[in-house]
């Protein structure tokens, strides 16, 4: 049986470029320019944060009284209330994105919600192992929280990673995969991006983006990713079950905007903003968040980069400001229920958060 064209004989490669990466002289190359230029610069504005409406999400918990609603903590780090789950993507609550404690990016601004301000978490969704994205501490915390473990959905080759921690409640899946969880379908699609946490061991396991398809919201999250044509092909391969009929595409899409200077670096691995709205363009998303920005400095851009630019990236591609925004850290946004749609149907607007 053949393997699929993304598995190689040591790992995983990207569908329509094999590698991402540069080489150690090139980022040597980088880390001595951003020496030199003294970047990133500071950010003209703080990051919005907004406090949480922490009795709101406990209540909206409730399975059967949950409406669709989408809390920015922080980072690619999003409390995602629908269908009567919970999920949390790329969950990171610790100070620091590293393998250190004492070094590495810290944190900017504190999570919008705290581990103990959580409600209960049924789904964490991890999109890579990078340690923005997969932190040891905040996985530990979640698995431990009251009540049981969360279901933690991976890529290919993280599940022995969480099994070394002690936790169980795992599934792994390749691209194209799909997991049914309460009447909720999970799908592991592609995304263009790499994986590794240290020296040895780069692209060994897969990343991904999450497309997940309940009865009141369809979704999607986009990890880290550069910008490719997978984007258009996750579009075509729920075609038949987004049409107008079944209540149209993603109804939103969680999207990283950060990350991505200097571009003869970041360019094939993370989208800048320009790339980030074609994504929404190409996924046929109904709205657009812009995440994994304004908490950790990894890049060269300033933290506040997407608050400056973003409108000019949206007016570019013919996209409106309802469309494709950013939210505070903190804040919640409340989404229309999905239904099925008459062709004729015009679209209700997005409601306000008040």
């Amino acid at each position: 049986m053949c393997s699929p064209q993304h598995h190689t004989p040591r790992g995983f490669r990207n569908n329509y470029v094999a590698s991402v990466t540069q080489s150690f002289g090139a980022l040597l190359r980088w880390q001595f320019q951003r020496w030199r230029a003294g970047l990133p610069p500071a950010p003209l504005e703080p990051t919005p944060c907004e406090r949480a409406e922490v009795d709101f999400i406990h209540r909206n918990a409730q399975p059967d009284e949950m409406i669709p609603a989408i809390t920015w903590i922080g980072h690619a780090t999003a409390l995602v209330q629908a269908s009567g789950l919970g999920v949390l993507t790329d969950p990171i609550f610790s100070r620091r994105a590293s393998p250190l404690r004492f070094a590495g990016p810290a944190r900017a601004y504190p999570p919008g919600l705290r581990l103990d301000q959580l409600p209960r978490i049924d789904v964490v969704l991890i999109s890579h192992n990078h340690y923005d994205h997969l932190d040891r501490d905040s996985v530990l915390a979640l698995s431990r929280q009251s009540g049981g473990s969360p279901l933690f959905l991976v890529p290919l080759g993280l599940r022995s990673w969480l099994s070394d921690l002690g936790i169980e409640n795992i599934i792994e899946l390749d691209w194209w995969q799909h997991h049914g969880y309460r009447g909720v379908e999970f799908h592991c699609t592609p995304a263009q991006h790499w994986s590794g946490r240290g020296v040895h061991d780069r692209n060994r396991t897969l990343w991904c983006a999450w497309s997940i398809l309940g009865a009141d919201l369809h979704w999607f999250f986009s990890g880290d990713t550069g910008y490719s044509p997978d984007f258009v092909d996750t579009r075509r391969h729920f075609a038949d079950r987004q049409g107008a009929p079944q209540g149209g595409g993603f109804d939103v899409a969680l999207i990283a905007v950060g990350a991505c200077l200097p571009r003869w670096f970041m360019s094939l691995q993370h989208v800048d903003l320009a790339e980030a709205v074609q994504v929404h363009v190409d996924l046929g998303a109904k709205r657009s968040i812009g995440v994994h920005w304004g908490t950790f400095s990894l890049a060269d851009e300033p933290l506040d980069q997407p608050i400056h630019e973003l409108d000019a990236a949206r007016r570019a591609k013919g996209v409106g400001e309802d469309e494709f925004c950013i939210m505070p850290i903190g804040a919640t946004r409340r989404i229309s229920r999905r239904r099925v749609l008459d062709v004729a149907t015009v679209e209700a607007p997005w409601p306000s958060q008040t």
